[in-house]
Order: structure tokens, then sequence, then C-alpha cells
């Protein structure tokens, strides 16, 4: 690693020479100077009308469409055979492994696990190994006294604006050991119960065919031997489903870990994170675990409060991560830079060596500074949340021509930052940006068994959505899914790549071609207005 970054060589002399293969990647100074333009973008006041007023055209174009085309819509669907918004292929584009169940599956599971595995030992307490029945004996309750309301771990009125009491409602009755005897992955009996739990989902989603999801596992970045625990977790207890892939979420605590003594600068995260990562791909042998593992994992995510208060600056003087020894938080574009920087070369040497590469798809936008979406735009695969774009018409704008999936939680937002009424789903969505419906937190937000369904069916009821709108967005959440090609096409059709009606077949998609062909048409007409302006300046 050499100024945050990591570099690969050939062999030993090659590094004592300095000789690293050069894998492309932005540097720092072109980064700082492209966030630098794209904020000035958006401060530019002609440009912001511009970009408002093409927006606006949009949104009203697409009334246009559905009050002439509506009909014929729903008459192509009508035709054809079998299919219908239950039997086409969704996926859970943003959901956190640890909040997957909804309540009543998490508090059955802590029911039987009380009877079944009660004389198990499960921690220490007070330097003394403790069984299961004891922890709760210490707690006064039995299986009897436990219900859904004492578990509490609902969003409520209190959480809207408090991440800090939602982050507490992760605690079963209020209390952290629960946590991390149920569903944390390293703990004192291997993370069993949690795998349990996350199989009974798993299975749910096998058996309901069509629903997929993508869970968020926790690497923190404090220790070298995180990514091996996780692996032999996940490869242990056979968590693998075709329905299922990994993302890995990295919360942003560095100032937690540095006050705490764990680090001493921002690089031993980044060497912790990215270290095991370049081992196994230079010898897959080195953590065998890992390797499989990591053939199930997509991408990486980076995760906390997004309204915590941060120092904006960042600028090429910048420390880099080994010089950066403040108690302070790094910004989060810091954050997202050296996250994506590291991934870019850990994927070229994967490419070369055959094996799967993975993308960034960070929670950004949900609330604090607009800068954040700067650096979504910038180094995102695609994003989680993206509230925020609603105040910025020139981001918003860029981030429809780029088509960058947004994967949106409108549940979530409502308890937490955003009432439902004023969500912009069903305006990003008439514009024709790449959005798609996810649950993000199952155990805090919903109350069924499937939690994708119900946030598809209240989203559909609120803002009246057609059957063509829901099967539009379950194909969006599909294409920008971590799913293999091969998957794509047989749940989409074989030629899904290919732009326009030429890449949507409505047998598997359920989405009529007067739709694609309207989005397609409308996107290339954008795009034509802005190059013919370039064009004749030429």
């Amino acid at each position: 690693m050499k100024d945050g970054v990591f570099h690969v060589y050939a062999n030993e002399e090659a590094m004592e020479s300095g000789e690293y293969f050069d894998y492309p990647h932005p540097n720092l100074t072109q980064f700082v100077a492209d966030v630098n333009i794209l904020c000035s973008m958006m401060a530019d006041g002609p440009l912001k009308s511009f970009s408002y007023r093409r927006l606006s055209y949009l949104s009203n174009k697409f009334q246009l469409h559905v009050l002439l085309n509506e009909l014929r819509e729903l008459a192509s669907q009508k035709a054809v055979p079998h299919r219908d918004f239950y039997n086409i292929r969704k996926v859970d584009t943003h959901v956190h492994a640890s909040s997957c169940m909804n309540q009543k599956h998490l508090l059955r599971f802590i029911k039987k696990t009380m009877k079944e595995h009660e004389h198990d030992i499960v921690c220490y307490l007070k330097g003394q190994p403790t069984k299961l029945k004891d922890v709760f004996g210490a707690l006064r309750l039995t299986a009897y006294d436990l219900s859904v309301d004492m578990l509490d771990m609902h969003a409520d009125r209190n959480t809207f604006h408090r991440f800090d009491k939602f982050n507490a409602k992760y605690n079963p009755i209020g209390e952290s050991l629960l946590r991390e005897i149920f569903i944390k992955t390293d703990n004192h009996v291997g993370g069993q119960f949690f795998a349990q739990i996350i199989k009974e989902v798993i299975s749910d989603l096998e058996e309901s065919k069509y629903q997929n999801a993508e869970l968020r596992l926790s690497i923190y970045g404090r220790k070298m031997d995180e990514w091996d625990k996780l692996a032999q977790w996940a490869v242990q207890h056979k968590v693998v489903s075709n329905n299922v892939r990994w993302l890995i979420q990295v919360p942003r605590l560095y100032d937690i870990y540095k006050v705490n003594k764990i680090v001493s600068n921002f690089q031993e995260i980044l060497d912790n994170l990215f270290r095991p990562l370049f081992e196994v791909t230079a010898n897959p042998k080195s953590h065998p675990e890992l390797h499989m593992f990591l053939q199930f994992v997509i991408g990486i995510d980076s995760v906390d409060d997004e309204s915590k208060p941060e120092n904006p600056l960042f600028d090429k003087d910048v420390p880099t991560p080994e010089k950066w020894c403040d108690d302070e938080n790094p910004p989060y574009s810091y954050y997202l830079y050296y996250t994506y920087v590291n991934m870019v070369q850990l994927n070229h040497f994967r490419r070369e060596r055959g094996l799967n590469t993975f993308v960034l798809r960070p929670h950004c936008g949900e609330a604090g500074p607009v800068q954040h979406l700067v650096a979504g735009f910038l180094l995102a695969e695609n994003i989680s949340h993206g509230l925020m774009l609603r105040k910025v018409p020139v981001l918003q704008y860029l981030y429809y021509l780029a088509q960058i999936g947004i994967a949106m939680s409108p549940l979530s937002n409502n308890s937490l930052f955003l009432n439902y009424h004023r969500n912009p789903l069903p305006e990003y969505m008439a514009r024709g940006l790449c959005v798609s419906v996810s649950t993000d937190d199952p155990l805090q937000f919903h109350f069924t068994k499937e939690p994708l369904m119900e946030e598809y069916s209240i989203a559909a009821q609120v803002w009246k959505l057609s059957s063509c709108d829901m099967c539009e967005l379950a194909r969006n959440s599909v294409i920008m899914s971590g799913f293999s090609h091969t998957m794509k096409q047989y749940w989409l059709g074989p030629h899904y790549t290919r732009e326009g009606v030429a890449g949507n077949d409505i047998t598997r998609s359920n989405v009529p071609d007067i739709r694609v062909a309207y989005r397609y048409e409308t996107l290339v007409e954008e795009l034509t207005t802005i190059f013919k302006a370039v064009l004749n300046k030429d």
C-alpha cells in the first residue's frame, strides 16, 4: 500500500525496483477537480434552470404518454399468457442481513431457540460461561413472556430524524447482548443462530421463487481476520442460494475506533479491509473459505448516518490515509474515493486471473449534504436512497442521463427522514430515472412474511401505480442487481443488454414494448439535445 492505495507487483525484484502493474485508476487530484466541476455546475443559475425545465418536461411528457397509451399498455400485458406482477422476477436491491426477517419471525425463532438450546453456552458474563436459559433468567423472562411489543424492534414516530434511536432498535428487548447472540456472525456460538434464521429467510425466498435479495453483511476494518471469520461462517453454515447475493457493508466509524485506540490512522482500516482480498486473489489457497465466499459477493456498500456533521473540506492537499491520524472522521467523499480506488486495483487484478469483480453501491443521499451525491455520481455503480436528489435539479438530470440505479426504500424513509407522501420515488420514476423498490430493514419497518411485496403493495396503493409501473420497477431492480449475466438472461430475456425494444422480452418481464420504447426514445432525445449543442459549438 502506498498513499492509501494498494499496488500489485509481479515479484520481490519488481517490488524492490518499484515496478508495479500500472492499473489505470483516477488519482486524488483528478477526483477533487471533477468534484469541484460538478459542485460549480450544481450552483450555476442558468444550468439549474435548464435542468429543472428538462425534468419538468420529462414529468409532463410521461403524463401525456400515460394518457395516450395506458390502455394499450394494459392490453399488451393481458395478451401475455401466464405472466403477471406476481410471477416476474424482483430483486430486493437494498436489505441488511441482520434485519432481513420480520419481527414475528424473529420472535418465533427466539422462543424456539430458548426451548431447544437452553443449555448451550452462548456468552461469558463476568468472566463466567453462561447458558442461554441463564441469560434470559438474568433478564427475568420466559418464552411465554416474550411478545412482539416486548421485543420493541419496530421503528416508530420516535425514530424520525433520530438515527441513534433507530440503531438502538436493532437490540431485542433493548439488550445489546441478545443482538450479539442472535444476529451477529462472530460470537460465542459461531453465528449459529444468525445462520439458522438467515436460512429460514432464504427458504422463504426460494419458496416464493420470484423474489430475490441482496443482503448486506458487515466488515468493520478493525482487524485483519474479519474477512476470514465471515467467510468461515458463510461456508460452514452453507448460507448460499440462487436467490441471494451478498454485499459487504463498511460502516464509516473511524472516529470511534481512533478514540478507543483500535486503530492509529485511516490507512489501517483500508489495510484490514483490502489486504485479505488481494492475498486471496493472488493465491486462493491462502484463504480457501474466503475464495469460495467471494464468488457470491457482488460489491461493497458504505453505511452510516449521513446527517452526522463532517468537515466538508476535501481538496488535493488533504492528508493521505497513513497521515490521517486525527480523532475526526474523514469526510464521506474521502471514504468513498479510497474504497473505490482500491476496488479498481483489486478488480483489474481479479479480472486478469479470471475471478469475479465487485462494484461500489453505497448508501448515498439519504440525508446530509448534497455533495455526497456528487461522489456517488462519479464513483458508484448505483446508490441506495438518493432522496436529496430532489433538491438538486442539475444532479438529478445527470443521474437520469447516466441511468445510475437508485434503490429506494419509501417505508424506511417514512420512519427516519421523509414522510411517505413527500417521497420523490413516483416523480423519479415518471421522469425516467432508473429506480427500484427495496425494503432496507424488514425487522424495523415491515409486518408481513413477504416484505418486498408489502413495499410494492403500499407504493401501488398510495401512488396509484399501474401494473405496468410495477413491472417496470421490478425490471429495473433486476437490471441494477448484481446477479450474473446468465441469470438475468433467464429472467429478462437473452438480449436484455440491448437498448430499447430490442432488449425487452414481454413474455418474461411483463413490461410492454410501448413503455420500453417510450423510455428509450425519450432518453435518446435528451442526449441528442445536449450533444447537438456541443457539436454546434465545435
